[in-house]
Order: structure tokens, then C-alpha cells, then sequence
């Protein structure tokens, strides 16, 4: 009997040094469709990611700016859920942040082209306006546990810290046991110095991040609504979870997907916990398998399944002892576990 999946598309941040060369090392196959993707960007006057992903060193002042992350981490996320066995029957699709742009096209709701249009073009929109920053903060102690008291303290910090003369802090990811924040510096320094540091790198600046999913996006939605065009979008052929936790299944309306996509996301929070929910409780897939490029978006998807006690995996320890059984979340970013389903 076949297994069934929920495919998960990771976002910014996740294309590191050791990553550089990811798209070579795993898909010499569809370096058509890299060429593609290309000559776009050639026609843009930008960088090929051919030779971003088969250079030499890896620059973090380079490689994390909006309009050559998005892109390259599109490119690479796409080509491995290709890559993934027929045998496994692909039940639904989610992403984080980004990789919403890349789940679209994982559910052939747009065409791999397509879909790299709307992403370098919101890339390039987010490097170009470059409106706030991010940092993310855990939740969650070391064990996994839910500090219900604790997350929600940091909540009401947060909404205290907004309420300030000149400071803006919203919270831009629900991402497993970590909290994602945006605002403008002003802002998500007064949370910095308000919190206690943990394990020694938390709070931690993301860097070349705007402040994805808040209102300050505005001015990034607007502009990527008069540059592209809602023709891009096409019915899914497999059902889609949004960044609410909500399905689009074949056949819905389009206008709506196409608002969720160029309006609603870009400015809303975008609670990745909520489609993991969703994706293990309306789909009850074997398998939760997250495209690479790299594996940190892992941790919060095996977060959120702790976090929704997932046939009773509501410990760091038992969800450990269940993957070490029967492995139910499988990380293509680690070689072990992408020979798995390849």
C-alpha cells in the first residue's frame, strides 16, 4: 500500500553555506529547468543562480538579500518535491512564509515558471522597499514543552511594545516553539532588551529579512499586485493549506487564491503551526516531508506536531523515539532521510 504525504515548502533563511552547490548536488535532471528560471532573470539584469549555486563561497551579505534567496531557495524546494517517488501519493501541500509561492506550484496551481515569476518578483519587491527587520524567540523549553503562560506573556509584550511612540513590533510567524516578530528597529530592539537570552543566540536578528507578513508590507503588496498579473494563478490539483490553516481545495475561486496570495499573506501573520495542524488533523498523512534546501524548518514542523500532542507525541522525547521507530517526518535536506523518498 502506498504511503501518503503532506509536502512542506520552506521559506527565507534556509539556502546557508552549507547548502551552497544544493541545486547540482541533487537535481543534475532538471538543470532545464534551471536555465528557465534563468533566463528571466537574465532579461531582469540579475544574478543567474546557476552561478549563484555553483559558485565558489558563500557571502551572507549576498545570498540572504530577498531577490537571490526567494529565488534559489524556490528553485531548489520545487525541483526536490519533483524529485519525490510516484509511489507516494501526494495528498496535500503547505509552505512556510515564502514558501507559500513554492507550494502554489508544488500543487500545479501555477506552472514552475509561473510560479519563479511570482516569486523573484516579490523577492526583488522585498529588497528593493526593504521596509523593517525580524528576530525570532523561542517559546518552548528544551524538552518541547508548551509554556502556555510564558508564550502568552511574550504575546502581551508584545502588543505593549506596539503601543509605543515610534514603535512597531507585530508577530510575523507562528513557527512551531518559536515566535517570529517584525516591526521596525525601534521596536524589535525594546524587545530584545526585554527578554532574557537563551541558549546563547535568541533573540536573534534575521538578517536582510523585512517585516514579512505585517501591514508595513503594504506598500510590497501593492506594487506586486500592478506587476503581476491574476492569470498566473490555475485551479490546484492538490489541496493547498494556506498560512491560516485554511484549505484550497480544486476548484476554488481563484480571485480569492489570488487575493490570499498578493494581499492577505504578505500582510497578515502567517501561522505555520496552524497549516501543520490542518495538514496532520484533515489529511492524517505517513508522512510529513519537507523540501530542502536545508533542514531547520524540521524542528517546527516537529514542533507543531508535539505541540498538537500527534498520536501522542507530546514530548521532544517521544516524538524522538517515534522518528527513531518509524520516521513520520522526513527532512530532504538531510541525506539520510531524502534517500527515503527519492
Amino acid at each position: 500500500m502506498n504511503k501518503t504525504a503532506v509536502i512542506i515548502c520552506p521559506g527565507r533563511g534556509t539556502y546557508n553555506a552549507t547548502e551552497l552547490g544544493y541545486f547540482h548536488t541533487h537535481h543534475q535532471d532538471k538543470l532545464g529547468m534551471l536555465s528557465e528560471f534563468d533566463r528571466l532573470r537574465e532579461q531582469q539584469n540579475q544574478q543567474l543562480l546557476s552561478d549563484l549555486d555553483s559558485a565558489e563561497r558563500y557571502s551572507v551579505s549576498r545570498y540572504t538579500r530577498g531577490d537571490i534567496a526567494s529565488p534559489l531557495i524556490y528553485a531548489c524546494s520545487l525541483a526536490d518535491t519533483l524529485a519525490i517517488r510516484s509511489d507516494i501519493e501526494i495528498v496535500a501541500v503547505t509552505g512556510n512564509s515564502m514558501g507559500w509561492y513554492t507550494a502554489l506550484a508544488a500543487a500545479q496551481a501555477v506552472t514552475p515558471v509561473d510560479g519563479f515569476t511570482i516569486v523573484n518578483t516579490m523577492g526583488a519587491l522585498m529588497q528593493e522597499y526593504s521596509i523593517g527587520g525580524q528576530l525570532i524567540y523561542p517559546f518552548v523549553d528544551e524538552s518541547w514543552q508548551d509554556n502556555t503562560m510564558n508564550r502568552q506573556a511574550l504575546l502581551e509584550l508584545i502588543a505593549n511594545i506596539d503601543t509605543k511612540p515610534d514603535h512597531t513590533l507585530k508577530l510575523s510567524i507562528d513557527l512551531g516553539g518559536m515566535l517570529v516578530l517584525a516591526g521596525n528597529q525601534t521596536g524589535l530592539s525594546t524587545f530584545s532588551s526585554s527578554v532574557p537570552r537563551l541558549q546563547e543566540r535568541f533573540p536573534m536578528t534575521l538578517t536582510n529579512h523585512a517585516a514579512f507578513h505585517t501591514l508595513m508590507q503594504e506598500p510590497v503588496a501593492l506594487a506586486g499586485r500592478e506587476r503581476l498579473s491574476s492569470s498566473l494563478l490555475k485551479s490546484p490539483s492538490i489541496p493547498l493549506i494556506d498560512g491560516r490553516g485554511h484549505i484550497w481545495w480544486p476548484e476554488s475561486d481563484l480571485s480569492d487564491l489570488w487575493g490570499y496570495t498578493l494581499n492577505t499573506q504578505v500582510v497578515e501573520t502567517y501561522h505555520f503551526t496552524e497549516a501543520i495542524r490542518t495538514a496532520a488533523q484533515e489529511f492524517a498523512p505517513d508522512l510529513f516531508i519537507v523540501a530542502g534546501p536545508g533542514n531547520t524548518l524540521g524542528g517546527a514542523v516537529a514542533q507543531s506536531l508535539v505541540l498538537n500532542d500527534w498520536h501522542g507525541m507530546n514530548s521532544k522525547t517521544k516524538f524522538v523515539e517515534s522518528q527513531q521507530a518509524d520516521p513520520c517526518l522526513i527532512s530532504m535536506g538531510m541525506m539520510q532521510q531524502r534517500a527515503l523518498v527519492t
